[in-house]
């Protein structure tokens, strides 16, 4: 990968030149600039990753060593799973013991395998177990769904992903079959109890997965609806990235002595180099994004934008200009959005145009840069939007455009 991490500034040939200054150091007027819609933005740059220098994490368990059912094991052996990451091996065995979780680690970290695998082991054992997944947006409840169906290969179990933006009678008639897992959005969730296709009278254990972006997102008071309909005496397993006084409240009000894990070490992930791209005089922002994207180890590149018209139109604009995109917002039916979704994982196009409702949901393997060409509205929005590259232990890039 190309050591091209620097702060980017263009010059009269129209492309970009590393400078060798360090951005935003000194000087009051340079600290002024910084300062942009409330966050620094020193805050983007972190130009030498220490990956390298950080002990790796050495599980205390292996996957063959959980006392979880032997098929379960075939499925995670078949996706090429041996050893946990931190957080599963931390927190599967207090699953298991039935123990309300609190899990703190930042995206990218098998959060989704820690619940699921022992969960389903928990149905395995006893069938009239059920399950209720709560997640803040649609991409991520795909996400979790698909990763059921791998751990539940050969099974035969239902499982129903409830979201909004998809055509709600399929869902209903999905739940007259009784499914053991139900992963969904809170609107959509409360729009199938309200309709009485989901009764929760069964349910009892819930995992409540990236809880702070749900806060975020103004779902708190249907999180709190949807809980209230289910017994008192449940397993809960609460996910977060943060730990602020509303989520530990939640925590309170929703969990029973629960086990604390905690796997995050910093904001952003340290092998993520970021670096900022300044706006200049005379050259448009679309040409700097283009002479970007055009780069050959901008191979993967998931570009963030502000609102959902500006990222459709970017990417149109992109596609006129040969270079293979799609979007994903808001606007865009779940079909659309998960047909852009696919595109993007199996390299049918190069650059995928977001808005921050997707921050949270792609989980994507190998996604070479994030580009946030408008400035994210809040630091844990930018936090989130990096941490789309970097995964599994690989370097990873953004850069963040300023002026």
């Amino acid at each position: 990968m190309a050591n091209s991490f620097r702060s980017y500034s263009a010059h009269r040939g129209g492309r970009f030149q590393q400078s060798g200054r360090r951005p935003f150091r000194g000087g009051q007027q340079s600290h002024r600039r910084a300062k942009t819609q409330g966050i620094d933005v020193s805050r983007f740059i972190n130009e030498r990753p220490v990956t390298e220098t950080e002990a790796p994490y050495v599980p205390t368990h292996r996957f063959a060593d959980f006392a979880i059912d032997e098929r379960i094991k075939e499925n995670i052996a078949q996706k090429g799973y041996i050893t946990p990451t931190p957080i599963q091996d931390q927190a599967i065995p207090q699953i298991l013991e039935g123990r309300d979780i609190v899990g703190i680690a930042n995206t990218g970290t098998g959060k989704t395998g820690a619940f699921l695998i022992p969960l389903l082991d928990k149905v395995v054992k006893d069938r009239s177990e059920r399950v209720l997944v709560i997640v803040p947006t649609r991409e991520l409840a795909v996400q979790i769904q698909e990763e059921f169906n791998d751990f539940a290969a050969n099974s035969g179990f239902v499982s129903l992903c409830a979201v909004g933006g998809a055509n709600i009678n399929p869902q209903i008639r999905t739940l007259r079959y009784d499914p053991l897992f139900v992963i969904g959005t809170p609107g959509r969730l409360k729009d199938l109890m309200e309709r009485k296709a989901l009764d929760l009278s069964r349910f009892n254990t819930v995992v409540l997965d990236e809880a702070d972006r749900m806060l975020d997102m103004g779902f708190i008071h249907d999180m709190k609806y949807i809980l209230s309909r289910m017994s008192k005496k449940r397993h809960t397993l609460f996910f977060s990235a943060t730990l602020s006084r509303e989520i530990e409240a939640l925590i309170g009000d929703f969990l029973n002595n629960p086990a604390r894990v905690s796997v995050k070490t910093r904001d952003t992930a340290a092998n993520v180099r970021q670096s900022v791209v300044r706006l200049t005089d005379g050259k448009a922002k679309l040409d700097m994004l283009h002479d970007l994207l055009i780069q050959p180890d901008f191979s993967k590149v998931l570009v963030f934008g502000r609102t959902k018209h500006g990222v459709e139109k970017l990417s149109k604009m992109l596609r006129e200009r040969g270079i293979a995109a799609e979007s994903i917002h808001g606007n865009k039916n779940q079909s659309k959005r998960q047909q852009a979704l696919s595109q993007f994982k199996d390299n049918r196009v190069r650059v995928l145009v977001a808005t921050d409702v997707a921050a949270r949901g792609i989980d994507v393997a190998d996604v070479s840069h994030v580009i946030n060409y408008d400035l994210p509205t809040t630091y844990e929005d930018y936090v989130h939007r990096i941490g789309r590259t970097g995964r599994a232990g690989k370097l990873g890039q953004a850069l963040t455009f300023v002026d």
